[in-house]
């Protein structure tokens, strides 16, 4: 009997992450999450998980910290002896603001956490999956947003300029790794219904802005979880490097 597959969903406590990971279980992953704050929600998404008959992992880890993601990765070594996916969920923002009004120290974490975060986690995913070190393949979703498009004047420049970066960071890896097995794309969510906006000072933004996206509605967390796991299937064999909106439209 194969082993069942592996995924890792940073940022798994919550929101989309959450979503994806119960999702993976039902469709026979064991699944590693790691969170930052919410621990609570990190078991209760583990508990969800272990209920769908599935093996769970769940780990407090600050992505942009190199040696935090490489424990994270011992213990996925230790308890599954592999890993198959990797989902680069995790992200921050912070609240709305104009250029003019952002600290030094909000860019440099926004950058840190958005940016350099999922870059740590590849690194390590790599070094797992790659054929070049002998590894059996994989693939990385990396979770970026519209806002990567549309710029998000006035409420998060910073964010959306991390978000870019992680979009040209996909672009350059599914290239370098396209040859070791190793598939590597994108989902930009759009307006979802999530507790990040509350973090951005907006709680009810999506509800603000649900007329300007074409559909007329927010989206739902697993209407995201549904685009990640397509990615990180073999139904989506012969795609790397590519970009799906999760945006109705917008």
């Amino acid at each position: 009997m194969n082993p069942s597959p592996v995924i890792l969903i940073t940022g798994g406590s919550r929101g989309i992450g959450a979503a994806t990971a119960r999702l993976a279980a039902a469709r026979g992953y064991d699944v590693a999450i790691s969170f930052a704050a919410d621990e609570a929600g990190a078991l209760a998404v583990a508990s969800d998980i272990e209920a769908a008959g599935r093996r769970a992992l769940v780990r407090r880890a600050d992505s942009a910290d190199p040696q935090q993601v490489a424990e994270l990765f011992n213990a996925i070594d230790r308890k599954f002896g592999r890993i198959d996916v990797l989902v680069n969920n995790a992200a921050i923002i912070a609240p709305q603001s104009r250029l003019e009004s952002l600290t030094f120290e909000r860019m440099q974490r926004i950058f840190a956490v958005n940016t350099i975060g999922p870059m740590l986690c590849a690194q390590e995913a790599v070094k797992r999956m790659s054929h070049r070190h002998n590894g059996p393949g994989g693939a990385i979703v990396n979770v970026s947003s519209a806002a990567a498009r549309l710029g998000s004047p006035n409420e998060y420049v910073d964010y959306a300029a991390s978000k870019g970066a992680l979009e040209t960071f996909t672009t350059g890896l599914a290239r370098e790794v396209a040859r070791e097995g190793i598939r590597v794309n994108c989902v930009r969510p759009g307006h979802i219904y999530t507790e990040m906006h509350a973090s951005g000072g907006e709680p009810g933004r999506v509800d603000r802005l649900k007329d300007s996206i074409p559909m007329g509605r927010g989206g739902q967390p697993e209407e995201v979880a549904r685009a990640i796991l397509w990615l990180a299937s073999g139904e989506a064999s012969f795609v790397t490097g590519t970009f799906v909106d999760a945006t109705g439209g917008k």
